[in-house]
C-alpha cells in the first residue's frame, strides 16, 4: 500500500475500529427487521456503507485485496435466485407465491416470523452487496475532464 493511498491516518484508524461495529449493526438490523423497525434493506445499505467506508478510507486497491469482489458479486447474484427459490417453495407448499411455509413459532421470538427472517437475510444480502458494487465500479470508472 502507497504512503498516498486512502486518507489520513486518523481516518484509516478510525475506518479499523469502527468497520466492524458498523457490520455487527447492520447484521442484527436484518435479523431482527421482523421485531422491530429495520430488515433487509435497511440493513443491507449499513452493511453497503461499512464496506464504503472501507473504500473511502483505505483506496481501491486495499480494498481489492481485503474483499473478494467477484465472491461479492456471486453472492449478490445467488441472492436473486434464492429469493425466487423461496418464491417457489411458497408456490408448491402453501399454495401462493411467497406465502408463509415455516410455522411461525412463539411470540416475540427471533424465529417467530417464518419466511419473512430468511427473506430479509436474502434481501439485506441482495442491497448490500449491490449497493456496494455500484459504488465499486463507479469508483474505478474514470471521468473525463472538460467535458
Amino acid at each position: 500500500m502507497q504512503q498516498n493511498d486512502g486518507m489520513t491516518l486518523i481516518v484509516k484508524t478510525v475506518t479499523r475500529i469502527s468497520v466492524w461495529m458498523i457490520l455487527l449493526y447492520g447484521i442484527y438490523i436484518i435479523f431482527h427487521g421482523h421485531l422491530s423497525p429495520g430488515g433487509g434493506f435497511a440493513g443491507g445499505v449499513i452493511i453497503a456503507l461499512a464496506f464504503l467506508n472501507v473504500l473511502l478510507a483505505y483506496g481501491r486497491k486495499f480494498t481489492s485485496d481485503w474483499l473478494n469482489i467477484g465472491f461479492l458479486h456471486d453472492l449478490e447474484s445467488a441472492s436473486a435466485t434464492l429469493f425466487l427459490v423461496l418464491g417457489i417453495l411458497g408456490i408448491s407448499i402453501g399454495g401462493a407465491f411467497l406465502a408463509n411455509f415455516i410455522t411461525k413459532g412463539e411470540l416475540f421470538a427471533l424465529l417467530s416470523a417464518g419466511t419473512i427472517l430468511p427473506l430479509n437475510i436474502i434481501i439485506g444480502i441482495k442491497v448490500g452487496m449491490s449497493l456496494f458494487l455500484v459504488a465499486w465500479v463507479l469508483a474505478g470508472s474514470k471521468t473525463v475532464k472538460g467535458e
